[in-house]
């Protein structure tokens, strides 16, 4: 069993987002900072970050955010964009305005284009990040589609054949899974993250995406009660299931 790493508290909740070094000494010394139920009056004690340390410590009177190697689900709402810099509506909005300060950051694990809603993860573990996005990893990613004309009933064969190239591409798809839903609805699940690749797959057997909407990667599904713009953390069972554990 790993030891927990331990960090000085000025620095620990510095990077977390609740202010200054300066303003967590000042904190401190107002004892606004209790540790399982003691005031902690020295902002540069060093302490272990375990994952119980939001149940043991408190700052003004709030049990402490998430320590740093958090991952949480989003269900990403339509309109909404997995950016820091372009104009309109961005995920990370939607996360507390503390979450938006902390060092290192909180970052989307791949993208859902502005007008796809759905399972979006978010972390600031690096390494966790480039292990689900790694080509290597192939995890799978399920999207529901809206479809402006019926199904020809050929879809999934051409899918399913990892011979489809899309436009402006030299490399054929990986082979892809597509089960019907309904005339013009259908779950299409890809092991890839190419541009915009569920409309272009699509659009390449004469199709129109109309809505789409991500429920599944790997093995964990968005819950039917997370509501558009809610968010959940995970917790490393959860973090198991992404690949199939």
């Amino acid at each position: 069993m790993s030891k927990a790493p331990t960090f000085r508290v000025d620095r620990l909740l510095a990077n977390m987002g609740y202010g200054s070094r300066r303003d967590i000494h000042a904190l401190a010394r107002l004892g606004a900072i209790t540790l399982d139920g003691a005031e902690l009056t020295d902002a540069d004690q060093r302490i272990a970050v375990t994952a119980d340390l939001p149940a043991r410590m408190r700052v003004d009177g709030q049990a402490l955010d998430p320590p740093p190697g958090l991952i949480l689900m989003l269900h990403k709402p339509l309109g909404v964009t997995c950016s820091h810099k372009e104009a309109g509506p961005l995920v990370y909005e939607l996360l507390p305005a503390r979450w938006r300060r902390r060092d290192p950051a909180i970052s989307t694990v791949g993208r859902l284009d502005k007008e796809t809603s759905g399972l979006l993860l978010m972390t600031d573990d690096g390494a966790l990040l480039h292990r689900i996005i790694s080509p290597k990893a192939k995890l799978a990613k399920s999207y529901v589609a809206t479809l402006a004309r019926p199904l020809k009933g050929d879809e999934g064969a051409v899918f399913a054949a990892g011979t489809l190239m899309l436009e402006g591409e030299e490399k054929p798809l990986l082979p892809a899974e597509l089960e019907v839903l309904g005339p013009t609805q259908a779950r299409l699940t890809i092991t890839e993250g190419r541009y915009h690749q569920v409309r272009r797959m699509f659009a390449a057997v004469g199709n129109h995406v109309e809505t789409l909407h991500r429920d599944r990667i790997g093995g964990l599904d968005l819950p039917a009660d997370l509501a558009p713009g809610r968010f959940r953390l995970l917790g490393a069972g959860d973090v198991a299931r992404i690949f199939g554990g």
